[in-house]
């Protein structure tokens, strides 16, 4: 597995209406560009995670000034990913030639532009979500002193959200 020196913590983050949940290490290694490298070269908790939920895992690197890359993971391998570095992207027209309209339209065709739409969020929506209000951040064991049984009431609470009243039916 990769390792995970340093590591403080796992923020959990979900959009309910799409049912996309992210998970992204906290520590001084993953903050900033130079997070953006860290996350490019460590993808065990991805690969892990699709072998074990039987499902796709996407594992995205996004650096507003540097590029973006998407690699989709199932079964525990690779089995998919796009990557564009913006200074090498091949444009219609010179970057200054595009309006706003235009070059948000080819943003869509862009990595984090695809992953939006599979999740059926914008590309704006799906960049926000790492400051989305429906998060936690679950020390990771030994960085604190927090109870498993509290991080996962945390987990539980953040995932299924407030418990809905069930309705009654004649059969009782």
């Amino acid at each position: 597995m990769d390792s995970v020196l340093s590591a403080t913590a796992l923020r959990v983050t979900i959009n309910r209406r799409r049912k996309v949940v992210r998970l992204a290490f906290l520590g001084p290694f993953s903050q900033g560009r130079q997070g953006a490298h860290w996350y490019a070269a460590h993808h065990a908790m991805a690969r892990l995670l699709s072998a074990a939920a039987n499902a796709t895992v996407h594992a995205y690197v996004y650096d507003a000034d540097e590029g973006e890359e998407v690699i989709a993971y199932g079964n525990g391998r690779r089995v998919g990913g796009e990557k564009v570095v913006y200074e090498d992207a091949e444009l219609p027209c010179p970057l200054e030639e595009l309006d706003d309209e235009a070059f948000a339209r080819l943003q869509s065709r862009w990595p984090m532009g695809h992953l939006a739409y599979v999740f059926g969020l914008t590309r704006d929506e799906l960049l926000r979500i790492p400051q989305a209000p429906l998060a936690r951040v679950l020390p990771l064991e030994g960085t604190a002193a927090v109870s498993e049984a509290d991080a996962m009431a945390a987990l539980e609470a953040l995932l299924l959200g407030p418990a809905l009243p069930r309705a009654e039916t004649d059969a009782g």
